[in-house]
């Protein structure tokens, strides 16, 4: 590897955006506590081996506390070829792109490749305030709807986290357990 790629490869963030998969809405149980469907656990193992098949493995993994994303992970790791750094993040919980995106700023340089695990609407906003160009299908796609276990991909050419803001990022693929079936 050149001197000229190792410094580009150092310059480099992946933000992968995993929205919960599908909650069951059992009677008498808070949304927070909300468990995975059937339907949701099935796409969420969709999505996990579309991840280990295209080596979407992140260093650092933020979920929020809620109980469906939470089984959403833990279905996604056990397709991942690495275990990666996991830090439950109350900050997630129902909260507004905004809020995420300070979070994201917070995350140390070490770490170049970063999945979210998290809620609508902040993610959709989220992801939509991040990217500047991409893939104009998939931006379209993503713009009508972000469903359930809905994945982005979003790439940032900076040396840290604290360098991505609004229209920073490009679009690398958005994906949905639909588009795979």
């Amino acid at each position: 590897m050149t001197a000229e790629t190792e410094k580009k490869n150092a310059q480099r963030r992946r933000l992968i955006l995993l929205r919960h998969a599908k909650s069951a809405w059992p009677e008498g149980v808070a949304g927070e506590e909300r468990p995975l469907a059937p339907r949701g656990r099935k796409a969420a193992s969709i999505m996990a081996k579309y991840i280990a098949r295209e080596k979407l493995v992140p260093d650092l993994v933020l979920v929020s506390p809620a109980r469906r994303t939470q089984e959403t992970w833990s279905l996604v790791k056990t397709k991942l070829p690495a275990s990666p750094e996991v830090r439950d993040c109350a900050g997630i919980y129902e909260a507004a792109a905004s809020d995420i995106l300070e979070i994201l700023n917070e995350i140390e340089p070490v770490h170049h490749t970063v999945l979210v695990i998290g809620h609508n609407p902040g993610l959709q906003e989220l992801a939509q305030s991040l990217v500047k160009a991409g893939d104009t299908d998939a931006l379209e796609k993503m713009a009508a709807k972000y469903p359930t276990a809905g994945l982005a991909v979003i790439d940032f050419d900076t040396e840290g986290w604290q360098g991505i803001g609004k229209a920073t990022g490009r679009l690398e693929r958005f994906v949905t357990p639909r588009s795979l079936d």
